[in-house]
């Protein structure tokens, strides 16, 4: 099978930890012997940017002997329009929910975004999603829940003195993981900050923020701290959460895309009944106070990239056939 990649997300120099659950994705696919072209593009919103990459589809498709094109994110379907080849998505979030701009309110952007979704879904051989409540957000039709995999070996648990000491960090602070880049601002890290800032002085605490860390070095660092904090103001299914449940790690987070999901079964793990820092704040107070590992692997080992790469594969073959 040959298969075409479009993506609007895909690592750069820049953000060289950008949609690492999509590369993994293309990697596992690659294994599993599809050959796999990947069109990464960045379209920031602006008009020729889709059009220069929409150009260069057409002739990929054109001469490539593709079997079908897999769009990540709604968005990127629209390179694929007209069709020429059958067409699968995978709806992965704000592509289907929209977002909130800086004042707390949906923009134009994020509510075009939602209806070219809501267009290129229902011309869509087939549609993915990778959290169930996406589809409230979509035309009615079937969809195939498929949430991003793991890589359960590389993101196991071990002992947090090992992380610390290969990470050169201090055994006597409690570390809090912030698991995105700071100037991400729907990642919300001034809500983190102001959190962390009204834990007790006394606490010994230090947030690692995930910035500018290689991705290969993240399960150490999952290790190597108390507790995941996630603060995003939207998300579909944020794979980082069901990465540091694959390592043991408890995570706090406020009430966003499908944490609730995935967290509120384990103990030890907390979801924020509000978004204030104090909230927050005593939230990780509690978690850190306890000074435990969670339970977590467990509840994430459906999500082994090798068993979801073999639905992806099945999803394939229907839009294939249809």
């Amino acid at each position: 099978m040959r298969v075409l990649m479009v993506t609007s997300e895909w690592p750069t120099p820049e953000y060289p930890l950008r949609a690492p659950f999509i590369v993994r994705q293309a990697r596992f696919l690659e294994k599993a012997g599809v050959e796999l072209d990947v069109s990464p593009f960045r379209g920031d919103k602006h008009p020729a940017n889709y059009w220069r990459a929409w150009r260069r589809v057409r002739e990929q498709m054109r001469t490539g002997h593709y079997d079908l094109l897999h769009a990540q994110f709604g968005q990127s379907a629209l390179l694929a329009l007209p069709k020429r080849l059958p067409l699968v998505i995978t709806i992965r979030g704000s592509d289907a929910t929209g977002f909130i701009g800086p004042h707390g309110k949906h923009t134009f952007s994020s509510w075009l975004l939602r209806q070219i979704s809501r267009l290129v879904v229902t011309q869509a051989d087939q549609v993915i999603v990778v959290a169930e409540h996406l589809t409230h957000y979509l035309p009615k039709r079937p969809y195939h829940v498929i949430p991003s995999g793991l890589d359960l070996t590389m993101f196991r648990p071990m002992p947090q003195k090992e992380a610390r000491r290969q990470l050169q960090l201090p055994d006597d602070k409690r570390l809090i993981f912030f698991p995105a880049y700071p100037d991400i601002p729907n990642k919300r890290h001034a809500l983190a900050k102001a959190a962390v800032s009204r834990l007790e002085p006394q606490s010994n605490t230090e947030m690692i923020t995930a910035g500018g860390i290689a991705y290969e070095q993240v399960p150490l660092y999952m290790n190597a701290c108390d507790v995941l904090l996630m603060t995003s103001q939207h998300e579909g299914s944020p794979n980082v959460v069901k990465e540091a449940l694959a390592c043991n790690l408890p995570v706090v987070s406020v009430d966003v895309g499908d944490v609730r999901l995935r967290i509120e079964p384990v103990k030890g793990c907390i979801v924020c009944k509000d978004e204030r820092p104090e909230t927050i704040a005593a939230a990780l107070e509690q978690v850190l106070a306890a000074r435990q590992r969670v339970d977590g692997r467990v509840t994430v080992l459906d999500l082994d990239e090798h068993l979801l790469t073999q639905k992806l594969l099945a999803v394939y073959r229907m839009a294939l056939s249809a």
